[in-house]
């Protein structure tokens, strides 16, 4: 039964048992056996002897047995059909998965599953004409067990597994296992392995370009230009550097992403310190920090300070020079913690929105990789906020500056506010 899912394999065993056995005897003949005895019981009555009544006994019961039989061979093709169909109707009309029984290639019965997916006009179609799918209709013209991948079933891109099982010359049983989940999962790692080979390359071949030609020069370049060269290969180094820092940051994070901090951290001190890390010396005096009262919330505070370091150091990144950035602490009605970064400046459009917190997307490319940035911060955000089981919101219009919240549940301590 190679390449068949147990729910078909069942099927077709509990169908052959029960083609074999239901109803292959009449009831048991009870007035039959009750003469039986009574004759007997009159034979002992009359003095014939002990052995020759339980003889005649035994021969008169197995008499009735035989006659009640059924062969098998009386069995009509009829009755085969109900049974089994019987038999399938049970056992999936409440399975999650999509099933069908088709009759002479026409689908008799279909489960609640399979109608939300093909639609209820499928009843009595001829499978070919309910599928229409060139996979799907070369397995099923040729009544044979196996299966077929199709696409585009119930929705564009999704992905199925079709299973075939023939349960005799007339009945077959078809099974839908839905692969899109799987099929995007594997897609998404293969555009991850792409762009991170892509990031990780350009650094790579602008440092390797300039040291060779230092190398081939050697003393023939101006000391002006072989400056120039050294601190191109020195920042391509450092953005090397900052990428696969990211990167291991977030394979860290999504390998604990199911397992939620339990050490209760207070917000305020931990946004505030982590703010001024990420504005650095030389950009403190544009940063606006604000808080109302001291919420607490189960958090990993290492993670949680990467969070607002990446949060502040993009909007300082992607905000106006001379307008401040402004980072505010507080507790939302709805018990959480909120932490808001908002800059000022030039804001982003409502298309890219949905898509910052793609790994490696840029609203800008060419801005992002001037400033140093690796496409990852806001990944890294979002990974870190859903361990933490909150939200993230993203606000922004164009010319006026963005705002993004992070909400996080509080802890059982909940929040001392200000007054």
């Amino acid at each position: 039964m190679a390449g068949i899912t147990p729910i078909a394999a069942f099927l077709r065993l509990r169908f052959w048992y029960g083609a074999v056995t239901m109803e292959d005897r009449k009831p048991i003949p009870t007035a039959g056996l009750a003469i039986a005895l009574l004759t007997s019981l009159a034979l002992l009555l009359s003095e014939v002897e002990f052995g020759l009544a339980v003889a005649v006994l035994v021969i008169w019961v197995g008499s009735l047995f035989l006659a009640s039989s059924r062969p098998p061979e009386v069995r009509t093709r009829s009755d085969n059909k109900d049974v089994a169909r019987d038999v399938v109707k049970d056992l999936i009309e409440h399975s999650a998965i999509p099933m069908l029984l088709t009759e002479d290639e026409r689908i008799s019965i279909a489960n609640d599953a399979a109608l939300e997916i093909l639609g209820k006009h499928i009843l009595g179609q001829d499978t070919r004409m309910a599928f229409r799918q060139p996979e799907a209709i070369s397995l099923l013209s040729k009544s044979k067990n196996g299966h077929v991948t199709i696409r585009n079933l119930a929705r564009r891109r999704d992905l199925w597994r079709m299973n075939r099982q023939q349960l005799n010359e007339d009945l077959a049983v078809i099974e839908l296992i839905n692969q899109t989940a799987e099929a995007d999962i594997s897609r998404a790692h293969t555009d991850f392995v792409a762009n991170a080979s892509h990031e990780l390359r350009t650094p790579l071949a602008s440092i390797i370009g300039y040291v060779e030609t230092l190398s081939e020069e050697g003393g023939d370049i101006s000391a002006k230009t072989s400056k120039k060269f050294i601190d191109t290969v020195l920042r391509e180094g450092k953005r090397l550097q900052s990428l696969v820092s990211d990167l291991m940051s977030l394979s860290r994070i999504e390998a604990e992403k199911h397992e939620r901090p339990s050490k209760v951290v207070e917000l305020q001190p931990l946004v505030e310190r982590a703010s001024r890390d990420a504005a650095g010396s030389d950009r403190s005096k544009f940063l606006e920090l604000e808080s109302e009262g001291s919420p607490k919330i189960l958090g990993d505070a290492q993670q949680l300070e990467q969070l607002v370091r990446n949060l502040v150091d993009n909007a300082f990144k992607y905000g106006a020079s001379d307008k401040p950035v402004t980072v505010r602490v507080d507790t939302g009605p709805h018990g959480n913690a909120r932490i808001k970064v908002s800059d000022q400046g030039e804001g982003i459009a409502p298309e890219h929105i949905p898509h910052l917190t793609r790994r490696f997307y840029r609203t800008d490319p060419a801005r992002s990789r001037a400033s140093g940035g690796t496409g990852l911060g806001l990944a890294i955000v979002k990974h870190i906020v859903e361990r933490h089981h909150g939200r993230l919101d993203i606000a922004s219009e164009v010319g006026k500056g963005t705002e993004i919240t992070v909400r996080i549940p509080l802890s059982s301590g909940g929040s001392e506010r200000s007054s």
